[in-house]
């Protein structure tokens, strides 16, 4: 799934300061399972905006959340609401705000949360990302570990040759997905598919993202390190 981080709180206040009535927009899809964007996610931001108020404004700060923000059949519920603001903050991933700003094109629609990446949930609060949708998927060919995410280098044909003891030679606390591909492969009778190779493509290389979401970070900090 698609994983976010709420944007910190004074560039959402800032994005927010032309406008008295403002409608927060939960989504009830990806984001709320990463704890970024729910609707416990868009109440919490509410109650932030509006203790940072000044004394005596009359700016108001409403909420509602929809079930996805990625699909038009629930962003019906909020046609009967929107008028009456001056402006909409969506919780939802790019998609979603980019959605929600076609269906309301009168109305300035800001984004929440920064959108990170497709991942994983390792455990509460630990999101991992394994997936670049390049639009060209090889997992049949890897053994189901994807090489573009999961190498530093996003070699389609790999190992590149520096791995040390089956770590990575940019990322020494990261596995080299290679070794990993190479001894799953073995382990179902398929090497025969690393012989495969494929048209070399430009990827800007990286080491596979993560969050630790903060209410979470001492929790896993200490067994990660």
């Amino acid at each position: 799934m698609i994983k976010a981080t709420i944007k910190p709180l004074e560039e959402i206040r800032s994005m927010l300061a032309p406008f008295r009535r403002v409608l927060t927009v939960g989504c009830g899809g990806c984001v709320s399972l990463c704890l970024a964007g729910g609707m416990k996610e868009a109440r919490e931001l509410n109650i932030k905006l509006r203790a940072l108020q000044e004394q005596g404004s009359e700016s108001v700060f409403d909420d509602i959340t929809v079930e996805r923000q990625c699909e038009q059949q629930f962003l019906a519920a909020l046609d009967a609401r929107v008028e009456k603001y001056d402006a909409l903050i969506s919780l939802a991933c790019g998609a979603g705000v980019q959605f929600l700003a076609e269906r309301f094109p009168a109305k300035p629609v800001f984004p929440g949360v920064n959108t990170q990446f497709v991942g994983i949930t390792r455990d509460i609060g630990w999101y991992e990302e394994r997936c670049k949708t390049c639009g060209d998927c090889v997992l049949g060919l890897t053994a189901g570990i994807c090489p573009v995410t999961m190498c530093s280098k996003s070699l389609f044909n790999g190992p590149c040759g520096g791995p040390q003891d089956g770590h990575c030679e940019v990322d020494p606390d990261t596995s080299c997905a290679w070794i990993a591909i190479y001894e799953r492969l073995q382990r179902q009778g398929r090497l025969d598919s690393i012989a495969h190779v494929m048209p070399a493509r430009q990827w800007q290389g990286q080491i596979p993202g993560r969050i630790l979401h903060p209410r979470y970070r001492d929790r896993y900090v200490q067994e990660d390190t």
